[in-house]
C-alpha cells in the first residue's frame, strides 16, 4: 500500500518533544535537594558517631559481664576454681594482664600470675578491638566453688570514643554490677 504524496507547501512535522513535554528536573530543583541532602549529612554523622561510640562500650561490658557469669556458674557447676583472663593469642600460654580488650579466656585452673599452661580451656570470647580495657588488679579474675571471687574482685575501666566510659565492678561474692560514664 502506498501512501500518497502530501500536497505542495505541506511540511512535515518533526517528533521532537515540545517544552511542555519535557519531564525531568530543573538545575535550581537539583541544587536545592544537594543543600537539604548537605545538611542533614552534616547534623547525622556525627551523632551516628557517638551513637557507634557508645554501642562499642556497650558491646564490651556485655562480653566481659558474659565472660565473667560464665566463669562464675561453672566454678559453682563443677565446684572447682574457674579463672578468667586476656590471652595475646591462642597458642599462647600466659595472659596478658595489661590489656583486657584481647580475647577473653576461661579456664580451669587457679592461672598464678596468668600462667595457662596447667589449665584446661573452657571457653574463648574473642576481643573486638575496640575501646581500652584495664583491670584494677594485676592477676588473673578467679572464682572458687562456692561461685566467690574473694581476693580476686576489682574494677574494669571500659574507655571507649568521645568520652564515652563505664566501670565493670567483680565483688567479693562474684556477682558484677556496671556503672556507666566512669572516668578514663
Amino acid at each position: 500500500m502506498r501512501y500518497a504524496k502530501p500536497p505542495p507547501g505541506h511540511r512535515r512535522r518533526r517528533s521532537l518533544p515540545g517544552p511542555r513535554s519535557v519531564r525531568g528536573f530543573t538545575l535550581v530543583e537539583l541544587v536545592i535537594t544537594l543543600a537539604v541532602m548537605a545538611i542533614l549529612a552534616t547534623w547525622a554523622v556525627p551523632s551516628f558517631q557517638a551513637q557507634a561510640a557508645r554501642q562499642e562500650v556497650v558491646t564490651e561490658v556485655m562480653r566481659l559481664k558474659t565472660a565473667l557469669a560464665l566463669a562464675r556458674n561453672t566454678a559453682i557447676t563443677r565446684r572447682t576454681t574457674i579463672s578468667v583472663c586476656p590471652r595475646p593469642s591462642a597458642t599462647s600460654t600466659s595472659c596478658d594482664l595489661t590489656d583486657w580488650s584481647l580475647p577473653l579466656v576461661v579456664v580451669q585452673g587457679q592461672a598464678p600470675g596468668g600462667n595457662l599452661s596447667a589449665t584446661e580451656t573452657l571457653r574463648v570470647l574473642e576481643g573486638s578491638g575496640g575501646p581500652a580495657i584495664t583491670f584494677s588488679r594485676g592477676y588473673p579474675v578467679r572464682y572458687k566453688s562456692l561461685g566467690r571471687a574473694s581476693g580476686h574482685n576489682g574494677t574494669f575501666h571500659v574507655c571507649g570514643r568521645h568520652g564515652n566510659a563505664a566501670s565493670v565492678i567483680v565483688s567479693n561474692f562474684g556477682r558484677v554490677r556496671v556503672e556507666n560514664g566512669a572516668d578514663c
